[in-house]
C-alpha cells in the first residue's frame, strides 16, 4: 500500500490546522499533521490519565520544532529533520510551525483523539 499525504483522510481541520490519518495500518495509524507554532495540546489533554497523552508515537519531523513534556518532568525539543519516538506519558507544545510524519497504535491514539474533540468542543463553547 501506498499513498500520497494528500489521499490521507482528514481527521481534524482547523485555522493553519490539518490533520490526516489513515487507521488500522497493521495495529497502527499513519498520520501526517500541520500544526501551528504556539499549539498547545496540554489544556486538550486535561482528564485523561496523568492529564497527558497515553499514546506512544514515532515520526519524523519535516518542518519546525515541538516541546514534548513527559510526565517525569523532562522535556525536549525535537526538531525539523530529527526522528523521534514519545512514549506514552507526554504532552507537546509547537514552539515553530510544524509538519510532522507519524505512527501511533490505532486504539490508543482513537481513545486520545476521541477526548481531545471533546475538550476542543468544551473549550471553543459549542
Amino acid at each position: 500500500m501506498k499513498m500520497k499525504k494528500e489521499d490521507l483522510p482528514i481527521t481534524m481541520q482547523a485555522p493553519n490546522t490539518i490533520m490526516r490519518s489513515l487507521p488500522d495500518c497493521g495495529g497502527l495509524t499513519i498520520g501526517y499533521n500541520e500544526l501551528p507554532e504556539g499549539t498547545d495540546f496540554t489544556p486538550l489533554l486535561q482528564g485523561l490519565s496523568n492529564n497527558s497523552c497515553h499514546s506512544p508515537h514515532w515520526g519524523y519531523i519535516l518542518e519546525g520544532k515541538i516541546l514534548i513534556i513527559y510526565d517525569n518532568g523532562k522535556d525536549e525539543l525535537v526538531s525539523a529533520g530529527e526522528l523521534y519516538y514519545w512514549p506514552a506519558g507526554h504532552t507537546a507544545i509547537v514552539k515553530e510551525n510544524l509538519k510532522i510524519i507519524e505512527f501511533s497504535p490505532t486504539k490508543e491514539l482513537t481513545e486520545v483523539l476521541a477526548h481531545v474533540g471533546k475538550k476542543m468542543a468544551e473549550l471553543g463553547g459549542d
